[in-house]
C-alpha cells in the first residue's frame, strides 16, 4: 500500500528559529535569546532582506534529529511511501528556493526528494495531493487541513511550546508528538492499520493505542433505566407470557 505524506520543511526538518536568530544577530548586533519575540517589525523586515540578499542562505539552516531524515528516505524506499515537503520560504540570493530545499534534503541523506513550493491553502493543497496524513509545526496549518479535506494532520510540537495547543489539538481530531522521531513512529503505525480505511472513518486514536471493543446490545438484557423489582412476581405474572407489551385481542 502506498502511503502519501505530507512533511513541512521550517520547524519540522529545518531548525528554522536558530537561523534566524543567528542572522538577526548578525544584522542587529548582540545575542539574542527568542526569534522574533524581542525584535520590532521594521528589525524583522532587516533581518528578511538581510536573507534575500544571501547566496543560498537556506542551504545553511541546520536539521532537527538528522538521523531521522535518513530513516525517512529507507522507511519511504522499503514501504513505498510517496513523500512530499513542502515550504513557504520566500527566496533568498542564489539558487531557487525549491533547488536549495532539494540540496538540502539530499545533504541530510533523502535523495531525489520532491519539493512543493505552498503559495496558498495547505488544505487544497492535501485535497490534491490526496494525501494520508500532514506532519506540521503549525495549529493553523494542522486545523486547516483536516477542516478542508480527509487528510489527517500530525502536529509536531517540540519542547517549551505551550501546552493549551498540544490540548486545544487533540480537541481537534489532530495527533501530537515532540520528535521527529515519535511522529515517523506514527507513520510506521499508520501503515499498518490504514488499508481499507481511508477518510474521515479512520480516528486518530487509532494511531496510538486500540479501544476495548463495545460489546454489542443485547435485547433480553435488562435495560440499565428499568427499575428491577424487589419481589418475586405473582403466580398470574408468572403465567402470562413474556411479550406482554402485546394488547389483547
Amino acid at each position: 500500500m502506498t502511503l502519501r505524506v505530507g512533511i513541512d520543511l521550517d520547524g519540522v526538518l529545518a531548525d528554522f528559529r536558530s537561523a534566524f536568530r543567528t542572522m538577526a544577530s548578525t544584522v542587529l548586533g548582540g545575542e539574542l535569546a527568542g526569534y522574533e519575540e524581542e525584535l520590532t517589525s521594521s528589525e524583522i523586515e532587516r533581518v528578511w532582506r538581510a536573507i534575500a540578499s544571501t547566496p543560498n542562505w537556506w542551504v545553511s539552516v541546520r536539521p532537527h534529529e538528522p538521523e531521522q531524515i535518513a530513516r525517512l528516505f529507507q522507511l519511504a524506499r522499503d514501504k513505498h511511501w510517496e513523500i512530499v515537503f513542502l515550504t513557504k520560504r520566500p527566496p533568498s540570493g542564489g539558487d531557487a528556493v525549491q533547488y536549495q530545499t532539494q540540496w538540502w534534503l539530499e545533504q541530510q541523506g533523502f535523495l531525489l526528494p520532491a519539493v512543493v513550493t505552498v503559495p496558498g491553502s495547505r488544505g487544497e493543497l492535501a485535497n490534491a495531493l490526496r494525501l494520508d496524513i500532514l506532519i506540521d509545526d503549525l495549529f493553523v496549518n494542522c486545523a486547516e487541513v483536516v477542516g478542508a479535506s480527509t487528510t489527517k494532520a500530525l502536529l509536531l510540537l517540540r519542547a517549551g511550546e505551550p501546552e493549551a495547543v498540544r490540548d486545544h489539538a487533540l480537541a481537534r481530531g489532530i495527533g501530537v508528538v515532540s520528535t521527529l522521531q515519535e511522529a515517523f513512529d506514527v507513520l510506521e503505525r499508520l501503515h499498518q492499520i490504514l488499508p481499507g480505511r481511508r477518510g474521515r472513518l479512520l480516528r486518530l486514536t487509532d494511531w496510538f493505542g486500540t479501544r476495548r471493543p463495545v460489546p454489542p446490545l443485547q435485547p433480553r438484557e435488562p435495560r440499565p433505566s428499568l427499575a428491577i423489582p424487589s419481589s418475586p412476581p405473582s403466580a398470574a405474572t408468572s403465567a402470562a407470557p413474556q411479550s406482554s407489551n402485546k394488547p389483547p385481542g
